[in-house]
């Protein structure tokens, strides 16, 4: 018999929730790293949500899991964080470099131009400070009140299966791994859901729940420009509403979704087509005629044409169903967490030239960072440009040009050549470094363990078969070496703390699809990753200290280079004021239709709002005006549009989707705005509202 959720030990539990959004207009998303993609405004706002998990007994044995809804962990956030946490003073001294780890959802609809490293700092004109600034202040903020909330209750983990929320963009190479090892498995990607639930000791509550589940965050469209959650987004939504009114959960019930082996995934579960034939891509390359930009995975509901909404909104459904489902049968089939002892490890470890055993013995290296060509092929989640295609492993160019490109940047030597192979080096990135390195040779090793659950914080995206590799590795070592009491439970959580890209095994590797060409550090990276881990594993003993830290990668905060103008002043229509009404709501909609009014707008990057809004829906009630919708609400969308930028004006276009469980009434819209003036540069708020409507 396995051990059942009313038992198990008790530990220090804490949850906290925060605002992340950055600028929503004139920056370039990040995650698809398309020039394009420019805000124009927001449909969700981004959160950070915060997990604290700490033993009873020993304050300093705790650690902090981070679920930020970004594309990815960077190295130049999590100092921010962690410098964030040092200036909050001697009560928050047990939160460093050892015991946070910082993940992102994966999303690729947020702002970007926060990163650490030059590579994906140039399709976004390079650092924003206000960008940056939002997610750690947030971030922090999280933390803060996951730290306030901490108090003693127990864990317990269980699983679930989904099955219709993800399928492998990549399966020609997963089909490169072992026959015998695929027969293990009845899918092709993960499709476990791992929910870990917080109970707080006190009153039976539950406060919270940290989920483990594997699909890309590519749900929205590379063509649209609204920030959201993606579907993660949409499943912590759903669920932290649905908790709102369930006698079960605490006041400020936090609930993340964490990603996990994500780097094959996809969520455009219908399969990859070409655009203009209606027939299916090529198997091997995922081409049309010969060329990627054609080739595009479809959601279940692409057929809308409406930039993933309806397919992103119904993934985030699917999960949170099944989510909401294991919750709801949660105590029949949990196990709980015993074991008091709550334990942590990090280190930072140069991988280039970084020498190793495999598992039979032989002793390999992992490189200098490097791309290969495909990279710039993109997936049939996002397509590339020129002539790259996937599935190139060829030392031949497919266009010489490509090959003087890159190497009037830097000509790899011949041992990263040989290294890197069979990777065509289309960017030798670990070895540029002017005016400042492009992207990270040092990670972020790290593990936490509570009980018997081991959390493998990753930097790089796993693909499927190298997270279920992983996991196997270190469950088997802790078992082996006497770690946990009881059959360990392992996840894995990432892209975490610092962006490595890809983790491909090595059969995987070398066909060099999109996920092999950008697995930086060579075919031997993921077995690194292992040995790291499992080397490693002693450190979550009990009682058992930390690693030396290892060399520190550079933070380039300050020294980024920045092409991202400025706001330079708002100025209304003329014969307008800011916050007037330029297009009123019809006076009556059925449940259903689409409400929309427009106002005279000034630029959102003067105030980004951060745990406010900027539209929301009021509802008439008893005489009052009591807020409905508002930002984080997914069918309530906000529009920013530049009219003239030499007079400086603007409009603001504000529409709500009305739901099926709309409630019948009397209702206006609400502009929330900022307008820089003129010369002075003064920052002034103002509000707009347009005429009352009902809905029926």
């Amino acid at each position: 018999m396995i051990a059942r959720a009313t038992t198990g030990d008790q530990y220090l539990l804490g949850v906290g929730k925060a605002d992340i959004t950055g600028p929503v207009v004139e920056l370039n998303f990040m995650g698809y790293a398309s020039l394009g993609q420019i805000g124009t405004g927001l449909r969700q706002r981004l959160y950070s949500r915060a997990f604290i998990i700490g033993s009873v007994t020993n304050p300093k044995d705790r650690f902090v899991y981070l679920v930020i809804d970004t594309a990815m962990g960077d190295t130049a956030i999590r100092y921010g964080i962690l410098q964030g946490l040092a200036n909050l003073g001697s009560g928050y001294s047990m939160y460093n470099q050892s015991n946070v780890a910082v993940t992102g959802t994966h999303q690729h609809s947020g702002p970007g131009a926060w990163l650490n490293y030059l590579l994906p700092q140039v399709t976004s004109l390079g650092f924003s400070k206000q960008s940056y600034q939002a997610i750690v202040d947030g971030s922090v903020l999280s933390i803060q009140r996951a730290h306030q909330s901490l108090a003693p209750g127990t864990l317990s983990y269980a699983d679930t299966n989904i099955t219709d929320a993800n399928i492998n963009r990549s399966l020609y190479a997963y089909l490169q791994n072992p026959a015998e090892e695929r027969a293990k498995y009845d899918a092709t990607v993960d499709t476990t859901l791992t929910m870990l639930r917080f109970k707080r000791a006190s009153d039976g509550l539950n406060t919270g729940v940290l989920c483990w589940h594997s699909v890309h965050g590519t749900s929205m469209l590379e063509n649209n420009t609204h920030v959201t959650g993606d579907n993660k987004g949409v499943s912590s939504y759903l669920f932290e509403e649905a908790m709102k009114s369930d006698q079960s959960a605490a006041p400020g019930f936090v609930a993340a979704f964490s990603q996990s082996s994500v780097g094959d995934t996809s969520p455009n579960v219908l399969g990859t087509w070409c655009d203009a034939t209606g027939a299916q891509c090529d198997f091997e390359h995922s081409t049309c005629g010969g060329t990627t930009q054609d080739c595009h995975g479809h959601g279940p509901e692409y057929q809308k044409l409406d930039l993933g909404v309806a397919s992103c909104y119904e993934i985030g459904r699917r999960v949170y169903a099944g989510a909401k489902t294991l919750y709801d049968n949660f105590d029949s089939q949990a196990t709980a967490i015993t074991d008091p002892s709550v334990r942590f490890y990090h280190f930072f470890n140069d991988m280039q030239w970084y020498s190793f055993p495999l598992p039979n013995g032989t002793v390999v290296q992992t490189c200098p960072a490097a791309m290969g060509r495909s990279f710039a092929g993109g997936t049939t989640d996002g397509p590339g440009a020129f002539d790259f295609v996937q599935g190139d492993n060829s030392s031949m160019a497919q266009n010489p040009f490509w090959t003087v490109v890159s190497d009037l940047l830097t000509t790899p030597t011949q041992e990263q050549v040989d290294c890197q192979y069979p990777k065509p080096i289309l960017l030798d990135v670990g070895q540029m470094h002017e005016p400042y390195d492009w992207t990270p040779n040092i990670v972020d090793i790290q593990s936490f363990r509570v009980g018997q659950l081991i959390m493998i914080i990753s930097p790089s995206e796993a693909t499927t078969m190298t997270g279920r590799r992983w996991k196997a590795a270190v469950a088997e070592a802790a078992t082996s070496k006497s770690i946990v009491t009881s059959t360990p439970k392992v996840v894995l959580g990432g892209p975490a703390n610092t962006y490595a890209h890809y983790a491909t095994t090595p059969e995987e590797y070398n066909v060099q699809r999109y996920e092999g060409a950008s697995t930086l550090y060579g075919q031997w990276e993921s077995y690194a990753y292992i040995h790291l881990s499992t080397s490693s594993i002693g450190y979550l003993a009990a009682g058992a200290g930390q690693p030396a830290q290892g060399t520190l990668p550079p933070n380039n905060v300050n020294n980024s280079l920045s092409f991202i103008a400025g706001v330079v002043y708002d100025n209304p229509h003329l014969f307008t004021s800011f916050g007037d009404v330029l297009t009123q709501p019809k006076a009556s909609y059925s449940i259903g239709d689409v409400v929309s009014a427009s106002f005279v707008g000034a630029n959102p990057r003067n105030n980004l709002r951060l745990e406010g809004t900027f539209a929301a829906v009021q509802q008439q009630v008893n005489g009052n005006w009591a807020t409905v919708r508002d930002d984080h609400d997914w069918h309530l969308e906000y529009t920013w549009v530049r009219d003239d930028s030499l007079l400086g004006s603007s409009h603001v276009v504000i529409s709500w989707e009305t739901e099926s469980y709309t409630t019948a009434g009397t209702y206006r819209i609400v502009y929330n705005g900022d307008a820089k003036a003129p010369i002075t540069g003064k920052i002034s708020a103002f509000t707009g509202t347009s005429s009352t409507f009902t809905v029926s």
